[in-house]
Order: structure tokens, then C-alpha cells, then sequence
């Protein structure tokens, strides 16, 4: 999605990206796994929207465009269509207000949900004595275009050119607080939002380094089937956030002299979320509280990627 905008955005001057209701989601789609309001903020927080238009009809009209003053709409080269079958675009297609951007290669929705379906029965129990689980990965591994959901489902590739299109470049001024964070921040979402928002008010100048652990990292503590989504596509998902400068991939999981030295950081920050001890049992924040620098962040929002899973589980069910 983030990289859909940026690609809109490249095409005019202000982009204003209209987000539709749970009700027009659930009539055209199915059931949306966030509410409209996640939704509002989680596109507000992307650096290159300038404006939301909430609540936004399911079919784009000339009239929808005329509303929010827009040359022309943008949408993906996939084809979306209404309940009963047409273009939904059809209409600004024909009269010359319609312009199409690439789809990313490699990550969807629907590729992220079945990441999160796969391990619906063996994913909060110990895998080893699973036979689920490993019924599942031989389905999974056979045939020309299997592959095993637990080694490689994702296809994203990445490259230096995709991070340079997402990163903002801007060093540090004189003046900035440097302040570090650091996380999973897998299925980048509006709990993760929320506390950069926190983060990013704490100071005049802010200047936000996120430090994103490597995939084996983010298993070792957060265990299950984690991370969701790899290090390449939560580093491009943190980057699109507009309250984020920098992003370190692959950081640390103790935060060191060594790191705050090196990006003379002035403030270190995590949220509420439990910390799990490092490998030798120490607490990785040990030396940001020892300088006096570290701070605890109320994001004020509850969310977290495993309360995503268990909604997605329930949409299943459901449905």
C-alpha cells in the first residue's frame, strides 16, 4: 500500500487518498480486519499523504473526484470490480481521469493473511510435536509452485533501489533530539503508529532512528511464528512512516554504548510491551538507563500484531 502512494504521489503535487467504511469494505470484500478509524490514522501516518477523505464510496465517480478537486485518480495495475462484476474505474477511465501505478511484486494482503492463516493450528504450540504442522508443510513443499509457508512464503525481493525510494535521506541537523527505538515492528500497524506519534512529540526536533531486529531475533523472543512479515518489508513499512527518519536494519538487540556513540542518540524510547532479557539474561536497555537517557512511551493503544493474527483467525472462523 505505502508503496502504491508514493508511486501516486510522484504523479502530481497532493495526494489525498480516500479510505472507504468497514460497512462498503464488508459489502464489496469481506470483512476488513481493521476498523475504519485504525484505517483514518494508519494512511494519515504515511509520509506521502497529504490528506484523507474518510468514508469514500467504493466506486470512484467524476463526482468523487470533482468533490475533493482532483485532476485524476490513481490505482494499482490490478483490476478491482464491484460486487456485480464491473470495473469500479470504468467510469473516470472513460472520461481520461485515470492513471495506473505497479503493483509491488512479492506482498499483498492476501499473501499476508495466508501467512497468518498457515499457522492458525500449529502456531501457539510446540511445533516439533505437531503433526498438523507438518502434514502442512509437505502439502506446502510439493508440486512445481509449492514451497513451504514455514521457510519462504514470502516472495518479496529486495533491493537498494526500493530503500532509497523510501527512505527520506535527511541526516540529522544541528538542533535535532536523536531519539532511538527499537522492535519487531512486524505487520507495521496503528498500535506501532500511535507510539511514534508519542515518540515523535516528546521533542521540538524530533529525529527518529528505528532499530528493527533480524528476522532469527524477533523469533528467539517473540517466538510462535514470528516475524510475519521479514526484515526487508518491515523496513520498507517503517520507513513509509512519516515519523520515522532513519531506520537501522538489523540492530542490536541491546542497545550499546557502541549504537548511541555512533548515532549520538539523545533519548532512547520503548512502549509498554513487555522486554524479553537478552540471550545471557541481561536487560538490553541496561546501558540508555545507566547514561539516564531512557524513557517509557504510553502509546494509549492496545493493539499488537498477535491481537491482528487472532482477528484474522476470527474473520476464518467466521466466514
Amino acid at each position: 500500500h505505502s508503496n502504491q502512494l508514493r508511486q501516486a504521489r510522484a504523479m502530481g503535487d497532493y495526494l489525498i487518498v480516500g479510505v472507504h467504511t468497514d460497512e462498503e469494505i464488508a459489502k464489496h470484500k469481506g470483512p476488513p480486519v481493521f476498523t475504519q478509524e485504525e484505517r483514518y490514522k494508519m494512511v494519515q501516518a504515511i509520509k506521502w499523504v497529504d490528506e484523507i477523505a474518510p468514508g469514500a464510496p467504493y466506486v470512484t465517480t467524476l463526482e468523487t473526484l470533482d468533490k475533493y478537486n482532483c485532476d485524476f485518480c490513481v490505482h494499482g495495475d490490478d483490476i478491482t470490480l464491484t460486487v456485480d462484476g464491473k470495473d469500479t474505474y470504468e467510469e473516470v477511465k472513460t472520461a481520461g481521469r485515470y492513471r495506473e501505478c505497479k503493483r509491488t511484486q512479492g506482498v499483498s494482503t492476501t499473501d499476508l493473511v495466508g501467512r497468518m492463516l498457515l499457522m492458525t493450528k500449529a502456531h501457539h504450540s510446540n511445533i516439533d510435536e505437531d503433526l498438523d504442522y507438518r502434514k502442512h508443510t509437505d502439502n506446502f513443499g510439493k508440486g512445481p509452485k509449492g514451497r513451504s509457508p514455514w521457510t519462504g512464503v514470502s516472495q518479496f525481493l529486495q533491493t537498494s533501489q526500493k530503500i532509497i525510494q523510501f527512505a527520506s535521506g535527511k541526516e540529522p541537523q544541528p538542533g535535532d533530539t536523536i531519539i532511538y527505538v527499537a522492535g519487531a515492528f512486524d505487520l507495521f500497524h496503528v498500535g506501532h503508529v500511535h507510539f511514534l506519534e508519542k515518540v515523535h512529540q516528546l521533542a521540538e526536533k524530533p529525529y527518529i532512528i528505528a532499530g528493527l531486529h533480524f528476522d532469527q531475533e524477533v523469533n528467539r523472543y517473540k517466538g510462535k511464528n514470528y516475524p510475519i512479515m521479514n526484515i526487508h518489508e518491515r523496513t520498507l513499512s517503517v520507513l513509509a512512516c512519516r515519523y520515522v527518519s532513519e531506520v537501522v536494519i538489523g540492530a542490536p538487540y541491546a542497545v550499546t554504548a557502541d549504537l548511541l556513540e555512533h548515532f549520538r542518540v539523545t533519548l532512547v524510547c520503548h512502549g509498554m510491551t513487555e522486554v524479553v532479557p537478552d540471550k545471557d539474561g541481561s536487560d538490553p536497555y541496561e546501558e540508555p538507563k545507566r547514561r539516564g537517557i531512557f524513557q517509557l512511551v504510553d502509546s494509549g493503544s492496545d493493539l499488537t500484531t498477535d491481537l491482528i493474527v487472532q482477528r484474522i483467525i476470527k474473520n476464518r472462523l467466521d466466514f
